[in-house]
């Protein structure tokens, strides 16, 4: 046996008693392949050229029509010293460093400070890097959803979510169903491609950039609630219930498994801090923070140190 055809032995797979053979494709029948699986790489560099494209010609020009700006940022005098410590040893100096630094730069430390800062505020993603990648998330989920709404909306496991286990896994899939979750597999491998590279904002995030604050809570609530739904009771429904008592274990079912509870712990961990900003959206309003901001200095501290530097 090949090293292949050991990796894909149907024991490791698919339930007792099933086999590849009992999946193989017809004139009329169209079963997943897994050798398809593959597809998905392709499938992701593609979508990270359509998402270069959509965001130079589509999402930026939509963020300036909106009124999207970049704040005026203090601009960092050039030093080889500063730029050198702050590249190998680190962005934020301790106290000793600091000190260092400004005998050896032959500048106040209270100076060297606001080097630093204003450094580190450089290296920040600007508003309109943010909003063109929520954009393209948004063009992307909102085409995926009603997409999937049309091509789900007829199937009987659409609307009674005990036909999704029903004569598992011999279960036909229409050709337009296997490039539909194909693509969707391509892009969050495109997203992990570039996860080093993105800011990783929410949707919702287009309107704050926008400054649509009521828009912006009101979407949030929106997605509180769908989110808690469909994670902690649909999901654990459908995944659990129905999967895990209906179908003997094998292989890859327990290790699935073991994903998906370790999935549905960070799903009650992320209702948990939803739940927390849904309160304070509520209660607060703009009184409270966002949490979810990536802010690391205040834009209060860059306000100031601009007007410093413009007197």
């Amino acid at each position: 046996m090949g090293l292949s055809e050991g990796f894909w032995h149907h024991e490791y797979w698919l339930p007792p008693g099933a086999t590849w053979e009992d999946m193989k494709e017809s004139a009329n029948i169209h079963y997943p392949q897994p050798q398809n699986l593959l597809l998905c790489i392709p499938g992701a560099l593609l979508l990270i050229i359509v998402r270069s494209i959509f965001e130079r010609t589509l999402a930026l020009p939509l963020g300036r029509r909106l009124g999207v700006s970049d704040k005026l940022r203090p601009k960092v005098q050039p030093n080889v010293m500063l730029e050198g410590f702050y590249v190998l040893l680190g962005r934020t100096p301790k106290e000793g460093d600091l000190v260092s630094l400004a005998k050896q730069s032959d500048l106040p430390v209270e100076k060297v400070k606001i080097w630093f800062r204003h450094r580190r505020a450089q290296d920040r993603p600007r508003v309109m890097k943010k909003f063109c990648e929520a954009s393209w998330r948004f063009a992307f989920y909102f085409t995926s959803f009603f997409s999937g709404l049309g091509l789900l909306y007829d199937k009987p496991w659409f609307w009674d979510h005990t036909v999704c286990w029903l004569r598992f896994p011999q279960q036909p899939l229409p050709s337009a169903l296997d490039w539909f979750y194909l693509l969707e597999l391509s892009f969050y491998c495109s997203l992990v491609a570039t996860l080093p590279f993105d800011v990783k904002r929410k949707l919702a995030k287009m309107l704050h950039y926008m400054k649509w604050k009521r828009a912006c809570e009101a979407v949030f609530i929106g997605f509180a609630v769908v989110f808690i739904i469909s994670r902690l009771v649909i999901f654990p429904l459908i995944t659990y219930y129905y999967f895990v008592t209906k179908f003997q274990l094998f292989l890859i079912s327990c290790l699935i498994n073991t994903f998906l509870m370790i999935l549905q712990l960070l799903h009650i961990f992320w209702s948990y801090l939803i739940i927390q900003m849904l309160f304070s959206v509520i209660l607060h309003g703009a009184k409270r923070k966002d949490a979810r901001s990536d802010t690391e200095e205040s834009d209060r501290s860059e306000a100031e140190d601009l007007a410093k530097n413009e007197v």
